[in-house]
């Protein structure tokens, strides 16, 4: 990962190292600001490739962007993009398609090679994420693709799938998903590959482009499903009555369909369960030493102490007392 931000240079140099070097040469747009107010700039951002694609997280003082014609022919994308707003909001403008804004949480896609303008609504300035996948990643090869000017993404079924892979894609890119040996993390690897994908066909999906029941509409449908599975499965994790039929309802497919998910992956929807649990008490082991392990266990939605002390053990090797007294360097 590539991190950078403004007080790597002198305060009076920092808005105009921001608009040529990181703006102009780095991401091909024009950044301005009115004169008096660049004493006071401020601007980091990350940048990590995954699976094909590059995610940038973006903050940033108010100021404006444009992405100009000239900007384009000096430094062309050719990718989509997706965006995620967070912070205050944003709008976009100086389309064909007409002015927008969208708001925090919000998503909008777009051809890195149209031209727009944008600029944060509120006085806290710019926050937002940014993936770019390239087109010739994609087996799709249409000529509407690079037509797609910015827009907000609005199809109230797919917005949850498309937010459900970002936000893996997100925590991925944190070195948030728990790979740690080169099986996991060949895996995670590969995860990560498919969501980029699965994020462009959502985006083409939405924008018209490719259809739903085709064999790349599909796969991306199934894949951002098991993200979203996932996620359900993380976020009841303390529930002991967290089952298949619970998942299914709330992603609105039957039972067979969520098991036939979790066929595609490398754990079932039990081991996944499971994994989730254990990993979770993990994290609060490190986090919080004197808490009692019975307590932690049952915090995670072990049925008994019984059963976490042979599931730990089966997984690992040793008993979670033995886990903890390791401390930190031995973990």
């Amino acid at each position: 990962m590539y991190r950078w931000c403004t007080d790597e240079v002198e305060p009076h140099d920092r808005f105009d190292y921001w608009r040529e070097v990181r703006s102009k040469g780095l991401f091909g747009v024009t950044a301005e600001l009115e004169r008096e107010r660049r004493a006071d700039f401020y601007g980091e951002f990350s940048l990590r490739e995954l699976g094909g694609g590059g995610l940038v997280e973006l903050k940033a003082s108010h100021y404006t962007v444009e992405r100009s014609s000239s900007d384009i022919a000096y430094a062309p994308g050719d990718s989509i993009c997706v965006y995620q707003q967070l912070g205050s909001g944003g709008w976009f403008g100086g389309m064909r398609t007409g002015d927008f804004a969208i708001a925090n949480g919000s998503f909008a896609t777009s051809h890195t090679d149209q031209p727009y303008r944008t600029a944060p609504l509120g006085a806290g300035g710019f926050h937002l994420r940014i993936l770019k996948i390239p087109v010739s990643s994609l087996s799709t090869q249409d000529r509407r693709m690079r037509e797609l000017a910015p827009r907000t993404f609005n199809d109230p079924s797919l917005a949850p799938l498309l937010g459900a892979c970002f936000a893996d894609l997100n925590e991925a890119a944190a070195g948030d998903d728990g790979a740690t040996d080169a099986t996991s993390i060949a895996q995670a690897s590969l995860d990560q590959a498919s969501r980029v994908q699965a994020l462009a066909y959502l985006a083409l999906i939405e924008r018209g482009i490719v259809r739903p029941g085709s064999r790349r509409g599909q796969a991306a449908l199934r894949t951002a499903r098991l993200s979203q599975a996932r996620r359900l499965i993380a976020r009841h994790l303390q529930d002991p009555g967290l089952a298949p039929t619970m998942v299914a309802d709330q992603l609105s497919v039957s039972v067979r369909h969520l098991h036939m998910l979790f066929e595609t992956a490398a754990k079932s929807f039990s081991q996944t369960v499971t994994d989730e649990r254990l990993k979770q008490s993990r994290r609060l082991m490190r986090e919080a030493p004197d808490r009692l392990i019975a307590d932690i266990a049952t915090s995670c939605g072990f049925e008994s102490l019984a059963t976490y002390y042979r599931v730990f053990n089966a997984a690992y090797g040793m008993a979670p007392g033995d886990f903890r007294a390791q401390g930190p360097e031995g973990r």
